[in-house]
């Protein structure tokens, strides 16, 4: 059996733990019969894990009951980066071992819902777990929308990214986040609504800014370089402008720019919002890895 789920983008400011987008970006997994148990993986993260320890192969395995399967991971997606490779890469080895529910698998595994929730469902989504399985919903979502992702050369395990956050939270922050939340639906279902003000945050971003103490200065320019609003993506370290179409290309190019000036190494790439999610079988084929210039071969 093979499977594909997209990457994900959580978060967008103010919708902490709640909200995330699927993005044209993807993990297959392919899980066979075999003599014995074999791993191998293609492009991002190729080459970490070559065994039981893959986390394709635990899923699979807990699955099956066996480790007599042959298991072939093809990734596009950055790990460590806060895109939602752990709960992409969970999803498609679920639905590929088999699985009836990768979406409860997928969160349980990865511990955040809205990812595992994008990656199985597409386009944006509201999710939460209540009493023990995952409530999701999808929302609406401009067509005319594009998302220019910087991807900095470097690593950052959400689980640091949370150690630096306040225990608690002020009520006014609280009040701050839900306000700017309603804010950026609207303007996620109507770009002419979007503003930056709508992905401002309290609970998250601005203390993870001492892990990546440049995320303020890019954030800034990928909205002076035309995009509408910006954002950590997920625990970061890569950084989401939201633009139309039409500005894309103008984004990516002013982020470039400051991603150099900054003195930092990395990528910025174009994504659209994947609509279709987890899919399997024939379905299940990766597309080319989408450029700065469009969307990859075969999708809308």
């Amino acid at each position: 059996m093979r499977a594909r789920a997209p990457a994900s983008t959580a978060n967008l400011g103010p919708g902490f733990d709640a909200l995330a987008v699927a993005l044209d970006c993807y993990v297959q997994v392919e899980v066979e019969r075999a003599a014995s148990l074999h791993v191998h993986s293609e492009g991002e993260g190729a080459g970490l894990f070559g065994d039981v320890t893959h986390l394709a192969a635990r899923v699979a395995i807990g699955i099956i009951g066996h480790d007599r399967i042959a298991v072939t991971v093809r990734s596009q997606i950055p790990v460590s980066r806060g895109l939602g490779s752990s709960a992409a890469l969970v999803a498609a080895a679920a639905a590929a071992a088999g699985v009836d529910d990768p979406l409860d698998i997928a969160a349980a595994s990865d511990g955040h819902p809205e990812n595992a929730a994008a990656s199985v469902i597409g386009g944006l989504v509201a999710a939460t777990t209540v009493e023990g399985r995952v409530c999701a919903a999808r929302l609406p979502l401009s067509d005319d929308l594009a998302f220019v992702v910087i991807v900095p050369d470097r690593a950052l395990k959400t689980a640091d990214a949370r150690t630096v956050l306040p225990a608690s939270v002020r009520r006014d922050d609280a009040i701050f986040n839900l306000g700017r939340m309603g804010l950026l639906l609207a303007g996620l279902a109507d770009p002419s609504l979007l503003t930056p003000a709508a992905t401002a945050d309290r609970l998250h971003q601005e203390a993870r800014a001492a892990l990546f103490p440049q995320a303020p200065v890019l954030l800034d320019a990928l909205v002076a370089a035309g995009a509408l609003a910006s954002c950590w993506s997920g625990a970061g370290p890569s950084l989401l402008g939201i633009t139309t179409e039409p500005a894309a290309e103008r984004v990516r190019e002013g982020a470039l720019a400051a991603l150099e000036d900054s003195g930092l190494t990395g990528r910025v790439l174009v994504h659209r919002s994947d609509r279709r999610g987890l899919v399997t079988g024939d379905a299940a084929e990766m597309p080319r890895a989408p450029d700065a210039g469009g969307p990859p071969d075969g999708e809308p």
